[in-house]
């Protein structure tokens, strides 16, 4: 499988800077969320579909643009004077890119973009390379709306080891210090383990993508033009492999990261979880000022972390998420939709609306607006970097470098626990034909074509007594290498039949400690939960004991440390599922729990998780 078929397939979930809730547990809600009233009769219509964390200020400016008269207004080619009305539109990045390319669905994608705002343009890149041969849909000449720098954020102390702020570091000192096998002990830290990288998955993320094109330009030594056949050099395929090597785990969004990372710091063990993640700048602004995943619910309380994080921005040069402003070369955006965007991408970019960008952690995309608070010192970053900026490389390079990064990336070991109980032999919804296991069956199977061949796959199934008497979990297929077990595999999912009840602590605990007893430090290590229920074993009074135990071993990695541990993604699927009991098991050990309350979501979370490999 190339890993252009992979990114078509993972672009269908939500693939960057998703809305999080605090509890870090991915929702599998409908992407496309229209942010403004209904278009007033004589106005034309702009759609505005942008990337999540600027909907709720592009919504207050598309408000203000809609109610100024003066602003609001453009002369069409007749010289007729009319008026714009912004309805703003949430979309990740990459599932609009992969929309676009496609021809845009409304019945599934939502209303078609009159300007599209992702992320960066680099997706913009992606976007005219899937459509190659055809008129650039995302004009080269966008303007920004506002711009972050990649970083890499570490712990302080960590940070200090290395002689931040005086010494520049890069992607090659973190690779020297994770091929050292002595790890941290090499700065005199022996207690902080081995160097340990989280980043997410390029074919979803933002930052996972703008990370794995800056190591690439690292292994160059090279700031723009980077060609094919830098990227065919063995020098450059080592130092890209021995980077991914270094990787935790991967994922779909940061906050994944960020998340547990705070969680561990309340713990007083932020230095053991990761040394370095590849992040936004504003992301880490966030989390300093004690909002990790950027969102404060109603009542919910910032809390300052113990051990902040500080921006490292890399010596060999980062690129930035430059937010453009896309007005579509697209067939459903008329002459006087383009008038009325640009007047739209006038107005937000004036420099009133450039300073209420600042409130939001980012930098203004109006360069006649400075830089100021809270892009701070104080808050672990520097308004002064980085001195370097990364060209993003040409749309033929950018797609090869992502089929190199599937070939390169850290290999997975992964065990599939399917919930087979009777629960899951009911209709997926009111009149449904299926059943959500045949849902969740097709979409196993559809996950399965997501691992690279090298990848170790295995799968058990659970339910009381599926085994016999007693019995309540069984190996179906023993975890090895997919490129001789993906048929087997896809047959044995096939062949799932719904039976008795959710024997789900005793199952984790058994999956979690069959997985520790061969673990593999050199790959990712991890369990994929998928159940509809909660816990009904027979022995209800053991519930909580269960539990307790449950977690403990979720906690515990070599010598009591989580250095190298079992990740457990659990998946709640379906209205019944415990999401909250769940969420704390995925906690226990690191990962993320994810929600498929609606169980015809099941096939996109399923890839979203297996974005973690």
């Amino acid at each position: 499988m190339t890993s252009l078929r992979r990114a078509a397939r993972l672009t269908l979930v939500c693939l960057v800077t998703s809305t999080v809730a605090a509890s870090c547990t991915i929702k599998s809600a409908t992407d496309t969320t229209p942010g403004s009233a209904s278009v007033p009769k004589g106005r034309v219509a702009i759609t505005v579909t942008v990337s999540s964390e600027k909907v709720a200020l592009l919504t207050e400016l598309a408000r203000t643009f809609n109610a100024d008269k003066t602003l609001s207004s453009f002369t069409d080619s007749a010289g007729k004077k009319k008026r714009a009305f912004a309805t703003i539109v949430k979309k990740a990045s990459g599932a609009a890119a992969q929309a676009l390319a496609a021809g845009w669905d409304e019945n599934t994608d939502g209303p078609q973009p009159t300007i599209w705002s992702p992320a960066a343009r680099s997706w913009g890149t992606i976007l005219n390379q899937r459509r190659a041969g055809q008129t650039a849909m995302a004009p080269t000449d966008a303007p920004s709306f506002m711009l972050t720098p990649l970083v890499i954020a570490m712990p302080k102390p960590m940070a200090t080891a290395l002689g931040w702020p005086k010494t520049p570091i890069g992607y090659a000192d973190l690779l020297a210090l994770a091929k050292d096998s002595t790890g941290w002990a090499s700065k005199g830290h022996p207690e902080w383990g081995s160097f340990k990288l989280g980043k997410t998955n390029p074919n979803f993320s933002t930052s996972g993508l703008s990370a794995t094109i800056a190591q690439y330009y690292a292994a160059t030594g090279k700031r723009t033009n980077l060609t094919l056949e830098d990227l065919n050099k063995p020098e450059v395929r080592d130092f890209s492999k021995a980077v991914e090597s270094s990787v935790v785990h991967y994922g779909d969004i940061t906050m994944t990261f960020l998340n547990n990372w705070f969680r561990a710091d309340r713990r007083g063990t932020a230095l053991t979880y990761a040394s370095a993640v590849a992040v936004e700048e504003k992301s880490l602004i966030d989390y300093n000022m004690g909002n990790p995943d950027g969102v404060l619910d109603p009542g919910e309380v910032a809390r300052k972390p113990r051990v902040p994080l500080v921006a490292v921005y890399p010596k060999e040069g980062t690129l930035f998420s430059d937010n453009p402003l896309f007005t579509l070369n697209a067939p459903w955006v008329t002459a006087e939709q383009k008038l009325g965007a640009v007047a739209f991408a006038s107005y937000v970019r004036l420099p009133e609306n450039q300073k209420r960008v600042l409130e939001f952690g980012f930098r203004p995309g109006n360069a006649s607006v400075s830089v100021g608070p809270p892009i701070v010192g104080a808050n672990g970053v520097d308004p002064t970097e980085p001195k370097a900026a990364l060209d993003v490389p040409s749309p033929k390079v950018l797609v090869s470098l992502l089929d190199r990064w599937a070939e390169q990336r850290k290999g997975a070991r992964v065990q599939f626990v399917i919930d087979v109980s009777g629960s899951m032999g009911e209709p997926a919804s009111d009149g449904s034909a299926d059943t959500k296991l045949d849902l969740a069956k097709r979409a196993t199977i559809a996950a399965l074509d997501e691992f690279k061949g090298s990848d170790l796959v295995g799968l058990r199934i659970f339910s009381t007594d599926v085994g016999g008497i007693g019995i309540d979990s069984v190996e179906v297929i023993p975890v090895g290498p997919i490129s001789a077990n993906r048929e087997k595999l896809a047959e044995a999912v096939r062949n799932l039949t719904p039976v008795q009840g959710t024997p789900l602590y005793a199952t984790a605990m058994a999956a979690i400690e069959d997985m520790k007893k061969s673990l593999d430090p050199t790959l990712i290590n991890a369990v994929v939960l998928l159940t509809d229920g909660r816990n009904e074993d027979g022995n209800p009074d053991n519930d909580s004991q269960e539990l307790d135990a449950l977690l403990a071993a979720g906690r515990q990695g070599s010598e009591g440390r989580l250095q190298s541990p079992v990740r457990l993604f659990p998946i709640a699927y379906g209205t019944d599922a415990d999401l909250a009991t769940l969420r704390r098991i995925a906690e226990a050990t690191d990962a993320v729990a994810y929600d498929a309350s609606d169980p015809a979501s099941i096939e996109k979370v399923l890839i979203a998780v297996v974005s973690n490999f």
